[in-house]
C-alpha cells in the first residue's frame, strides 16, 4: 500500500528533498517518473528549500520564546522583563579625589556645583569627569578642602518632555545609548507657569507603592535605549497633562577611561581658580551594558530572591543587580568566620578591573541593600583576598616526535597554564584541580610524555613597623604534615626585628610551632622556637608579638609585605569565603627536558631519573 505521509522530523535540506521524492514515487501518478532527469527536479528543489526555510524559521521563533535559548537581545530583555528584571546600563568610570582650594580666604562655606568639570588623560586621550551633585564644605583651620569626592567620567546632560495624554504614542526615552542610568535623576515640574519640582525615585518593588508615591520605573527598549515610565494612580503617582519631566544623567565613554589617575580642574571650583586635586582612588567601573549571557544568568536568580535578602544566594543576586561590574561575588554569614561576627552578612566583591572597590562604592551597595534586608542583619562589603599558587613543572618530552625545541614547548606550557588561570581560577568559585591542570600540560603537544608538578600556596601580610603585633594568616586548606616532627613546610621572605640587625625568617618545626630564625654562614640559628603556631589541619598560622623594624626586598624588588609560603596537604586547593586563587605565573618555574628512556639513552631504565611532587 502506498504511503501518503511525509516524514516531518527532518530539517536537513537533503533529507527533505529525499522525503519529497519518496512521497511522490509512492503515488501511482509518479511511480515510474524520472525525477532527476526532468525539470521536475527544479520544483522538488524549490519545495525542499521552502520547507527548509520554514522549518528553520519556526525553530528560531521557538528558540526566541525562551530566556535560556533566545539570541536576539530585545527578546532576551523582554523575557527578563517578565521576571521583573531590568538589565544594567552602561557604567561611567568613577574616581575618588580630594580637592583643595589654594589661597582661599574669607568664605565661611563653599559649594562645588553639580557638573563641575575635571580632565584626566590616559593613553594620550583626554577624558572629562564631572561631579553629580552639589557638595558643600566648611573650611577647617583655614584649609578649604573637599574630601572623598566622587567624579564620574562623561558629560552631564538633561532631556525634557512635556506630558501629553492625548499622544497615545508618547514615551519618555533616554535618547543616549551610553547613558549611565545609575546616575539618572528624574524630576517632574508641575507646568511651565508653576515651577514647583518634585523628585521621583526609582521603584525597586511594588510593596511600598501607593497612589501618591513619587516613583518611576525603568526598562530597556528594543533599540537598546532605556525608557522611564510612571505610575497609573494606583501603583505610583500618575502624571498630569502639562507636567514637565526632566531626565538628568551622565553619558560616558564606558571602560575607555578606567585607570585614569591625574585630575585637573577645567575651571573654577566654588568660585576659586587655584585648585589642587589629589587622587584617592583611580577611575574604575566603566563598562558596557549588561550582556545577553549575563541577563540570562541573573534574571532567574533575581526572580527567585523575591526582592528580599534572606539566603546568601539572595545577597549575591542582589549585589550583582546593584553593582553589575562585579565579575565574581561570594556571600557568607559572619558567624562562619574564624572570629565569628553575628548579625552580619559579609559579601566579597571582585570588580572587572581587579582593583578593590572604593569606600564610596561599598557604601552605595550597602545602602541599596538595606531595603531588602530582613530584621537586623547588617551587610558588609569586603575585598577579595588573593592566595597565590606557586608551581614547579618538570615536563619530559620525546625529542624524536617533534620538531619543537624544549624552549618552544616551555613557552606553550606557560601559555596553557595562563589560560587555565584566567578561565578557571581568579573567581571565588575557582577551584584549583591538580589533575585537570596536569592533563592540560600533557596535552600541550603530542611529544610531551609526562609532567611532575609541585604545588605551593603563598599569602602576604603587611606588618605594622616598630610595633609588637599579632598576625593571623588563613590558608583555609590543610597544610602538609604527614607526621609529628616532619620537616618544615613553611617558609617566609626576610625581615628585621627591632633591636636585632640579623635578617630574620620564619619556618615551622613540624610539631605545630612557628620559629623565628636567622642564618649565619648558611647555618640556621633559632631566635625564638615558639614565635607562633601552625594548625596543619585548618591552615591557620598565628604569629605572636612580632616587632618588625623593616622588610627585606623580595626577589630584588622593594616590598612592604612579608610572604608566607606553605605546601598544601592536597594538590587540590579550594578557595573559601573571600579567597580567590591565582597562579603566580611570574614566580612559577617550568622545566622541559628530553626523556632519555624513550630516547634510548637509558637502557632498561638504568640512570633514568624522575622528580618528586614533594
Amino acid at each position: 500500500m502506498a504511503s501518503n505521509k511525509f516524514i516531518v522530523s527532518d530539517l536537513d535540506f537533503d533529507e527533505i528533498k529525499l522525503n519529497l521524492k519518496s512521497f511522490l514515487q509512492d503515488q501511482p501518478e509518479f511511480s515510474d517518473y524520472n525525477f532527476e532527469g526532468s525539470g521536475f527536479a527544479v520544483l522538488i528543489d524549490t519545495l525542499a528549500y521552502n520547507t527548509h526555510y520554514l522549518g528553520f524559521n519556526a525553530n528560531m521563533v521557538a528558540n526566541e520564546m525562551y530566556l535560556d535559548s533566545a539570541d536576539i537581545r530585545k527578546n532576551v530583555v523582554s523575557l527578563a522583563k517578565m521576571l521583573g528584571y531590568t538589565p544594567s546600563s552602561s557604567k561611567s568610570p568613577t574616581a575618588v579625589v580630594d580637592i583643595t582650594l589654594n589661597n582661599a580666604t574669607g568664605a565661611s562655606s563653599v559649594t562645588m556645583d553639580k557638573g563641575t568639570s575635571f580632565s584626566a588623560t590616559i593613553d594620550n586621550t583626554e577624558y572629562n569627569f564631572v561631579t553629580n551633585e552639589d557638595i558643600a564644605m566648611t573650611p577647617q583651620d583655614g584649609v578649604y578642602k573637599f574630601s572623598n569626592v566622587t567624579l564620574y567620567e562623561g558629560t552631564l546632560v538633561n532631556f525634557k518632555y512635556t506630558v501629553d495624554s492625548t499622544d497615545v504614542d508618547q514615551r519618555f526615552i533616554i535618547p543616549n545609548v551610553n547613558a549611565d542610568t545609575s546616575t539618572l535623576k528624574v524630576t517632574v515640574q508641575t507646568s511651565i507657569s508653576d515651577t514647583t519640582q518634585e523628585v521621583y525615585t526609582l521603584a525597586t518593588g511594588l510593596k511600598s507603592l501607593n497612589n501618591t508615591s513619587k516613583a518611576y520605573f525603568l526598562s530597556e527598549t528594543d533599540t537598546g535605549k532605556f525608557e522611564v515610565y510612571f505610575g497609573d494612580g494606583i501603583l505610583g503617582k500618575k502624571l498630569a497633562d502639562g507636567n514637565i519631566v526632566t531626565l538628568e544623567y551622565i553619558v560616558s565613554n564606558l571602560e575607555d577611561a578606567n585607570g585614569t589617575t591625574n585630575f585637573v580642574a577645567k575651571g573654577s571650583v566654588g568660585g576659586f581658580s587655584d585648585v589642587s586635586v589629589v587622587t584617592k582612588s583611580a577611575a574604575q567601573g566603566g563598562s558596557t551594558p549588561e550582556t545577553k549571557e549575563s541577563i540570562r544568568f541573573n534574571a532567574p536568580l533575581q526572580y527567585t530572591s523575591q526582592d528580599r535578602a534572606v539566603t546568601t544566594t539572595d545577597y549575591e543576586t542582589l549585589v550583582r543587580s546593584i553593582y553589575p561590574n562585579a565579575t565574581s561575588i561570594s556571600a557568607w554569614g559572619g558567624e562562619d568566620d574564624e572570629t565569628p561576627v553575628y548579625g552580619v552578612v559579609k559579601i566579597a566583591v571582585k570588580g572587572q578591573s581587579g582593583v578593590p572597590l572604593t569606600n564610596a562604592t561599598k557604601l552605595d551597595i550597602v545602602t541599596k541593600l538595606k531595603s531588602y534586608n530582613v530584621a537586623s542583619v547588617r551587610p558588609e562589603i569586603v575585598d577579595p583576598i588573593i592566595t597565590s599558587i606557586i608551581l614547579v613543572v618538570n615536563a619530559k618530552y620525546d625529542k624524536k616526535s617533534t620538531a619543537k625545541t624544549a624552549d618552544t614547548l616551555k613557552s606553550e606550557i606557560v601559555d596553557a597554564i595562563t589560560d587555565y588561570n584566567t578561565n578557571t581560577l581568579t573567581a571565588f568559585d575557582g577551584v584549583f584541580r591538580y589533575s585537570k591542570l596536569m592533563g592540560i600540560i600533557d596535552n600541550v603537544d603530542n611529544s610531551i610524555l609526562s609532567n611532575i608538578t609541585t604545588v605551593k600556596v603563598r599569602k602576604t601580610f603587611t606588618p605594622t613597623l616598630s610595633s609588637s603585633t599579632k598576625y593571623d594568616i588563613y590558608f583555609r586548606n590543610a597544610i602538609y604534615n604527614p607526621h609529628s616532627g616532619h620537616e618544615s613546610v613553611l617558609s617566609s621572605s626576610g625581615f628585621k626585628i627591632s633591636g636585632n640587625n640579623n635578617e630574620m625568617f620564619l619556618d615551622d618545626d613540624g610539631q605545630g610551632n612557628v620559629r623565628l630564625y636567622y642564618l649565619v654562614s648558611g647555618i640556621k640559628t633559632v631566635q625564638n622556637a615558639t614565635q607562633g603556631t601552625i594548625d596543619y589541619a585548618t591552615g591557620q598560622i598565628t604569629i605572636n608579638s612580632l616587632d618588625v623594624a623593616s622588610v627585606s626586598n623580595i626577589r630584588g624588588s622593594i616590598s612592604d609585605k612579608i610572604e608566607i609560603t606553605v605546601s598544601p596537604s592536597s594538590n587540590d586547593v579550594v578557595p573559601v569565603r573571600d579567597q580567590i586563587l591565582e597562579i603566580d605565573i611570574e614566580n612559577s618555574i617550568v622545566n622541559v627536558s628530553e626523556d632519555t628512556f624513550v630516547g634510548g639513552s637509558s637502557e632498561a631504565g638504568v640512570g633514568y631519573t624522575t622528580s618528586s611532587s614533594y
